[in-house]
């Protein structure tokens, strides 16, 4: 069995600091050193694809004639998204489409947005492994007490599994946590895209956030962030989005805290913000302010308002269940944000 743990818990030594074009704020990211090797990050979040590009020639495309098509052989680099299998004191709980990377920052937002967990400490250990052949895949098997064990049922498995990237991540919490997981546990199998798949219940999909309401925790209304903050704020993302810059396939989720821009990036845009509210609980830290590359979906707000995120604004628009779930438990919502404007639809009255 092959452990990435060790990778995912040595952050100092993962960590680069990339300065942006500004006096004020700092970006840190997450990312591979500069030290180890570049095709560790490849095989992390982008993969190497040879592709065929097909083009017309843009100094003949509106010409009389009709054009000749040019074809063009090309090495493009591809988002890695991996299967990731959420297991709880040994009970299997959910699996994820994510990027394979910050898993532990995943994992514990994922377990905050599913109520199972209020606080970072009440997380005791925790381990990722990646699946790469039949010892492994064997190993974690034995370790769920799958008793389909058989050799040849674990290498049609594994030939059935042969397209996917497969991490493990094995969580340890406290007795109090194990009982809430045994009272709510199911089999949650979460699609990119899609942050509420495999939820069966109205009232789990729909549930009362009245305890995390702002103005029970804050006690008044947060500060609007101005235009001028959010247009820097998006400037420094797009410059510090590396993964999307190269695959064009990620979102980010992304927040400044101490002067220093935090982002995290994901296929799923609730996993992106899930790894920030990871991040959060266990740095053991309060944000102003969340910005997500994407259209802003009733999950991300549900997720925003149990993180106690005061405000969040999207580069896309809000839904309409979005911006009502959000006015009524006083999460600041705003959307649109472009390159001279953006939209606020709650929180400014």
């Amino acid at each position: 069995m092959i452990t990435e743990s060790n990778f995912e818990q040595s952050e100092s030594s993962s960590k680069m600091a990339m300065m942006a074009e500004t006096t004020e704020t700092r970006v840190i990211m997450t990312e591979i050193s500069e030290d180890n090797d570049n095709s560790a990050a490849e095989t992390m979040l982008a993969r190497k694809h040879l592709a065929q590009k097909h083009y017309y020639p843009s100094d003949k495309a509106h010409g009389a004639d009709i054009p000749q098509s040019c074809i063009e052989s090309q090495t493009t680099s591809l988002a890695v998204e991996a299967a990731v299998s959420i297991v709880i004191n040994g009970i299997h709980y959910a699996v994820l489409m994510a990027s394979p990377y910050q898993l532990e920052y995943l994992a514990v937002g994922f377990l905050f947005s599913e109520g199972l967990i209020q606080h970072s400490h009440e997380l005791l250990d925790w381990e990722v492994t990646h699946l790469t052949d039949i010892a492994s895949y064997q190993k974690f098997a034995q370790s769920l007490n799958d008793g389909d064990l058989e050799s040849a049922s674990i290498e049609q498995r594994l030939e059935q599994f042969q397209d996917y990237d497969i991490y493990v991540v094995e969580l340890v919490l406290n007795q109090r946590c194990h009982q809430r997981i045994q009272a709510q546990k199911r089999q949650l199998a979460g699609r990119t895209g899609c942050g509420m798949c495999g939820i069966t219940g109205l009232t789990q999909a729909l549930p009362d956030l009245s305890h995390y309401s702002q103005a029970n925790i804050h006690g008044s209304k947060a500060t609007v962030p101005s235009l001028e903050y959010l247009l820097v704020l998006r400037q420094q993302i797009d410059s510090a989005q590396h993964t999307h810059q190269l695959t064009g396939a990620v979102h980010a989720a992304a927040t400044i805290y101490d002067q220093q821009l935090y982002l995290f990036e994901d296929v799923g845009r609730h996993n992106a913000l899930d790894k920030l509210i990871g991040w959060q609980l266990r740095q053991k830290v309060e944000v102003d302010c969340v910005l997500m590359t994407s259209r802003l979906s009733i999950e991300l707000v549900q997720k925003s308002i149990r993180g106690r995120i005061p405000w969040l604004v999207g580069m896309s628009a809000p839904t309409s269940t979005a911006v009502r779930v959000a006015q009524r438990y006083g999460l600041g919502l705003a959307g649109f944000l472009r390159d001279n404007r953006v939209t606020y639809y709650t929180g400014i009255w």
